[in-house]
């Protein structure tokens, strides 16, 4: 385990820490009139952060078997990654194209300190298919033979990265309350308000021009 590898690995937890779904969860959970709202954020950072370790250990364990039964088995790991990026964007680029009605962005009645780690897992698993630099880093893993326990210690902490903003969300939050609540209820008031989506040429193109980027790396690793 160098150095170097474990800073590209933290470049990449840095990388995929940046996740909308996730960091948007706290934001609603500091807007919302909550009377246990540190402890229903932290029960919801919590089971994000279970999940991400969890799923990485499986697929670090797959791709590892993988690697010694089958030649180039890495190979393919990548190209199914990329494979379903492309058909995400893909479909995402077709639905640009025509106007979208959204509704509002809530959190249910029944969401507290009991039920926002199950949420917190549903919400982290359903945006995992995305989160590319992870498997970046678990190749990297695998491929510099790094022994199973470190690698396991090495995934902990690429979790823990990955919750970093949501943490930091929610410690301001705490701290500067009602001014960081004004700003998120600007964001909200803007994007997670029910609205109609125009249809946007330039998105769908640009959609398009990264599913094809996708698709050529898919079909060249």
């Amino acid at each position: 385990m160098t150095s170097t590898l474990l800073v590209g690995i933290a470049g990449l937890a840095a990388l995929d820490s940046l996740n909308p779904a996730t960091i948007a969860g706290v934001a609603l959970i500091l807007l919302a009139p909550l009377r246990r709202r540190l402890a229903t954020a932290l029960a919801f950072v919590a089971g994000a952060y279970l999940t991400v370790l969890a799923i990485g250990v499986a697929v670090y364990g797959g791709a590892g078997l993988a690697a010694d039964l089958v030649t180039g088995g890495l190979v393919w790991v990548r190209r199914g990654a990329f494979g379903l990026a492309a058909l995400l964007l893909l479909v995402a680029a077709v639905r640009r194209l025509r106007p979208q009605q959204r509704s509002a962005v809530v959190l249910p009645r029944w969401f507290g300190p009991w039920t926002a780690a199950p949420v917190g897992v549903l919400v982290t698993a359903a945006d995992l298919p995305n989160a590319f630099p992870y498997l970046i880093a678990i190749e990297r893993l695998v491929t510099a033979d790094v022994p199973l326990a470190t690698g396991l210690w090495v995934l902990a902490g690429y979790a823990v990265v990955y919750c970093l903003p949501c943490l930091a969300l929610l410690a301001a939050g705490t701290l500067h309350g009602e001014r960081v609540r004004r700003r998120l209820q600007r964001v909200y008031d803007r994007i997670g308000q029910a609205r109609t989506v125009p249809r946007s040429i330039p998105a769908a193109l640009g959609l398009v021009l990264l599913g094809a980027a996708a698709a050529a790396i898919a079909a060249r690793v």
